[in-house]
């Protein structure tokens, strides 16, 4: 069954094909006020097929970017009430998601010792724009717990004591990192491994994550003017979970007509 075909049954599934929305999604639309219709239809959906492939309770923040405006972006589709990013710098925020400008990068305020434990962490972000080099996602130190990409050769994951990477000259795509144990870590590109290895875990610390650049030390730096239209922080999530959480991220997106 393609991925279509998945969202589809599980939306039936769960009731989220009709009769009212899911009340998760009810309140992130209620919260950063979205009144579009597909819009509402697509974070609905996006919610239900998470809570169906059982990848929604290992979400600590997502960020849809959708709605256009930058306190809409802002919210934390997990909970409302927890994590919402404060934006820095320059920045535009449009209906393709959030644009980091000159020293531009979003705060969420998610400090990685809210982790369980360093050995079970994920940080996915969905970029739809090339630019040569910088940090999309992540805490840089004592962390090490990132997502980034130099465009002409690498793209990289901080993982713990040190990084993983990977040939690649485009960053347009979903990328993830997952640790799932001591000894297992993974970038993902898309719905497949892009690359693994067996770093050291590294500590927890109270560093939050940036969105748009990386959080080194208390500061932002690497800055990247990639656009986000997508963001999250979670728990380590298995091969299984990685290739499931991309195909309900890919058809939100679809939904909305800025899927790479």
């Amino acid at each position: 069954m393609n991925g279509y075909g998945n969202s589809v049954f599980l939306r039936t599934a769960l009731g989220g094909g009709g009769g009212g929305l899911d009340p998760d999604a009810q309140a992130f639309i209620t919260a950063a006020a979205i009144t579009d219709p597909t819009q509402q239809a697509a974070i609905n959906t996006l919610v239900v097929d998470l809570k169906g492939y059982n990848v929604w309770t290992k979400m600590r923040g997502l960020y849809p970017m959708v709605g256009g405006t930058a306190t809409s972006h802002s919210y934390n589709l997990r909970n409302t009430a927890q994590y919402q990013i404060t934006w820095n710098g320059g920045q535009t925020h449009d209906a393709n998601g959030y644009t980091p400008g000159v020293n531009g990068y979003g705060n969420t305020g998610f400090a990685t010792n809210l982790f369980t434990s360093a050995n079970d962490f994920g940080l996915s972000t969905y970029i739809r724009t090339n630019t040569t080099i910088g940090a999309d996602i992540g805490v840089f130190s004592p962390d090490l717990r990132y997502i980034g990409s130099n465009l002409t050769n690498f793209a990289y994951f901080g993982v713990g004591n040190t990084f993983i990477l990977g040939a690649n000259t485009d960053a347009k795509a979903f990328w993830q990192v997952n640790r799932t144990s001591a000894s297992v870590v993974k970038g993902f590109k898309n719905s497949s491994v892009f690359v693994s290895g067996t770093t050291g875990a590294g500590t927890l610390g109270a560093r939050t994550v940036f969105i748009g650049a990386l959080n080194d030390n208390g500061s932002a730096n690497f800055y990247a003017g990639r656009q986000h239209a997508f963001d999250a922080i979670h728990d380590g999530l298995t091969d299984t979970e990685a290739a499931n959480f991309y195909t309900a991220v890919q058809a939100f997106q679809t939904t909305l007509g800025r899927q790479v």
